[in-house]
């Protein structure tokens, strides 16, 4: 049933519904259906509420605490959530972006898994504008698997044809997208709650598998996350993450629990001044599936692959600051490759000590998008403008301690060429992938221009200060 929030008097029904409206349905009511399916999800929103409580509470210096963490409403704290969804052919991907458009979420950022031995690549879903990101930012990370990395030809052979045969979207949610796409991408509310039922049919679980046990055997042997994406009747929403402001001391209250947290945090070591994003999780359940057989026979199995992350997030970085931010991370891995025993989060530590710790430092050499405000007094304010995007090497780890996928020799992942990728997936897409530092170059170029003409001095003197 969808959420009380898009119910609205008789007269207002052929009214039509904001997306950042629809936005905040969608997401509510996808929360409360993986809190049902998945109950330690509930547990886990539990402790990083009272997490973030305590955090926002003890804080000697609030201010201080708002830019540690970036510019963050309460109430958007409250309601942030991103999903992620593993999708197998390119219709599905274009439905899925023809339904997120009515959301007012748009394809945003290329992310290349395969180095990291994961068969797929994917953009992330999300609403462009600040004015949109500040009333519900709500992301779904969405994978589209590339059968020409499978190198299993009988593997690839197979999961193709699973593909082929299965339907993720109901016949009544084409027709309200459609609906909406003839009338300049909105839905009137009166179709509102049955928009939001019916896309919860395309992501919730289905505990029957659509493939027999021997077809879920052979792709799991050559990829756990082929048989995920190619064996079951839905895109099964695999993950739901509220962020926190603290995720050392979420994860800490994660094993305190009992949860069986990840071993380590993914992402820039902890820093004074966090930035791009942190991430862990409670590792995924063994869940009890069933498989068809002859003369509609059910036979009982297993499946791996639904968990419960948790993120902080931190600054977004400039093109400068991330090629700084990538070239220590690979120093790290070097690190780790030559001294086996080092922990990961140790020699991070080690080598990020490189990346400047303090908002001026940050700002003065442009590693860091910042908005700026105009207080009394002529005095500007810079606040580190929060990265809502993702990382691709930290989702495939969290992937990877996950399902065990490591690298099997049934995948090809060796180094290929980003932009080559790119065009691939936005040919699947049937749209453009925007750029994700252009929304952080907006933002932060409004406001310079905004104090600029306030002030009556240049643009990059404010800047420079």
């Amino acid at each position: 049933m969808a959420p009380a929030l898009i119910e609205c008097h008789k007269n207002d029904l052929d009214k039509f519904i904001e997306a950042d409206d629809l936005r905040t349905a969608f997401a509510l009511s996808l929360s409360s259906m993986y809190k049902k399916e998945v109950p330690l999800y509930g547990d886990l929103i539990r402790l990083v509420a009272a997490v973030n409580k305590e955090t926002l509470e003890t804080s000697s210096n609030p201010k201080i605490e708002a830019l540690r963490h970036g510019d963050v409403a309460k109430e958007r704290l409250d309601i942030e959530r991103h999903g992620a969804i593993r999708l197998g052919t390119p219709y599905e991907l274009r439905t899925v972006r023809r339904m997120c458009a009515i959301l007012g979420m748009y394809p945003i950022g290329y992310y290349d898994l395969s180095p990291a031995g994961l068969p797929m690549h994917a953009t992330c879903f999300r609403p462009k504008s600040k004015s949109a990101l500040m009333k519900n930012p709500f992301r779904i990370f969405t994978t589209l698997l590339r059968p020409d990395f499978i190198s299993d030809g009988e593997a690839k052979e197979v999961a193709l044809e699973l593909l082929s045969r299965r339907s993720i979207f109901s016949d009544e949610l084409i027709e309200l997208i459609e609906k909406a796409e003839g009338q300049g991408g909105k839905l009137q509310a009166r179709y509102a709650a049955q928009f939001v039922r019916e896309a919860m049919k395309t992501f919730g679980w289905r505990p029957v598998a659509a493939a027999s046990r021997e077809a879920y055997s052979k792709l799991r042997n050559a990829h756990p996350i082929l048989a995920d994406v190619a064996c079951f009747h839905s895109a099964h929403i695999n993950h739901l993450t509220p962020r926190t402001l603290d995720i050392s001391l979420a994860q800490q209250r994660m094993r305190d629990e009992g949860m069986a947290a990840k071993a380590s945090i993914e992402g820039p070591p902890a820093r004074s001044c966090p930035i791009l994003l942190r991430q862990t999780s409670f590792l995924a359940l063994e869940e009890p599936i069933s498989f068809p057989g002859s003369n509609g026979a059910l036979h009982s199995g297993s499946h791996k692959a639904r968990f419960g992350e948790i993120e902080e997030r931190g600054a977004a970085v400039t093109p400068k600051g991330r090629k700084l931010y990538d070239a220590l991370l690979e120093k790290a891995q070097q690190a780790m490759d030559e001294d086996g025993a080092i922990e990961p989060e140790k020699a991070l530590a080690n080598i990020f000590g490189e990346f400047p710790d303090n908002w001026t430092d940050l700002r003065r050499q442009g590693l860091v998008y910042f908005e700026y405000r105009c207080l009394k007094a002529g005095i500007v304010e810079a606040i580190p403008i929060t990265y809502e995007d993702f990382l691709p090497l930290s989702a495939a780890g969290i992937f990877q301690s996950n399902l065990g996928s490591g690298k099997p020799s049934s995948i090809q992942s060796e180094k290929r060429d980003s932009a080559a990728g790119q065009a691939v997936l936005e040919t699947a897409l049937g749209a453009t992938i925007a750029d994700m530092h252009a929304s952080y170059e907006d933002i932060q170029n409004a406001s310079l221009r905004n104090c600029a003409q306030k002030l009556g001095i240049a643009e990059e003197e404010l800047v420079g200060a």
